[in-house]
């Protein structure tokens, strides 16, 4: 993977200081339980922490310490294991080539597979994360990001393979610890059960990611958001479909394997060498034992 050129970014983003980023990264780089991240990576954090030092040491730190203790989304990255390979059979994740008037990215989450018995929530939500992370890397920081599920061919079975635990995780991932400004998270193609999707969802979530949840009845209201003018030709845009979209970046991603590989070896923590208290699973995340799957009857 080639990451995105950091004199363009600096020059897209004027008002981030360079001083200020070489001192993060000296402050990375002199961790003794953190890997010597990139100038590239480190700006993302950076940039998403709204230029707080302490906030993006806090977040980069609750990253890295994430991706060390959840293996469900964040271990195992070899996209040619069985589970990854169905994953990608079943799901179809899409980031879009051209981004909003406000530059915005946008990226697309929906079923390629609909038959429930081929649907792994937590493979299908690691290969997510894959394809985010390849995304962020190649193509640098952004205004901001939205994300898109399209429930078009979700059932209740579906719904009912979705472990609340594993819920509560990428949420706190997303919330605490993901490197990026997210703007919109937006449901289309709603279900008439959408309440019981939203009740997985809204225990784990804060003020600040309810305020920029949108479920939208009609594509109209969502074109608001998102215009159809950059939009895949499923929703009346003139990009490829997402089928076809996804088969690129998946081909991307099995041509980058290696990579992916040492990406997860590098984003993680070393906690016999953290300064103070090591950390663990149950830190971030509780007890996973008092979680239930939803009752959907």
């Amino acid at each position: 993977m080639k990451p995105a050129d950091l004199d363009e970014q600096y020059a897209r983003f004027p008002e981030i200081s360079r001083e200020e980023m070489q001192k993060f990264v000296n402050w990375i780089h002199a961790q003794p339980h953190m890997q010597n991240l990139s100038e590239e990576e480190a700006l993302h954090f950076f940039h998403a922490c709204m230029y707080s030092m302490e906030m993006a040491k806090q977040v980069l730190d609750t990253n890295l310490t994430v991706r060390t203790h959840c293996d469900d989304f964040f271990s195992n990255l070899d996209c040619e294991r069985s589970e990854l390979q169905r994953a990608m059979r079943t799901v179809s994740i899409c980031p879009l080539p051209k981004t909003t008037t406000e530059g915005y990215g946008v990226i697309i989450g929906k079923l390629a597979d609909t038959n429930t018995s081929n649907f792994n929530f937590v493979d299908g939500m690691k290969l997510y994360c894959m394809i985010f992370d390849m995304w962020m890397y190649e193509d640098g920081i952004r205004p901001g990001h939205i994300m898109v599920m399209d429930l078009k061919g979700v059932t209740l079975g579906h719904v009912a393979r979705i472990g609340i635990f594993q819920m509560k995780k990428f949420l706190f991932y997303l919330q605490e610890a993901a490197a990026i400004r997210l703007i919109g998270f937006h449901f289309i193609n709603i279900v008439p059960f959408m309440d019981k999707i939203l009740a997985l969802m809204t225990p784990f979530m804060k003020k600040e990611l309810t305020s920029i949840l949108h479920v939208h009845s009609n594509l109209e209201d969502f074109f608001e958001y998102v215009p159809q003018s950059i939009l895949p030709k499923e929703y009346g845009g003139p990009e490829p479909e997402c089928s076809e979209l996804k088969e690129k970046v998946y081909s991307k991603l099995k041509d980058n394997r290696e990579d992916m590989i040492k990406f997860e070896k590098r984003h993680k923590v070393n906690e016999k060498l953290r300064p103070g208290k090591p950390k663990n699973a149950s830190d971030l995340f509780g007890i996973e034992g008092n979680f239930k799957k939803l009752d959907i009857d």
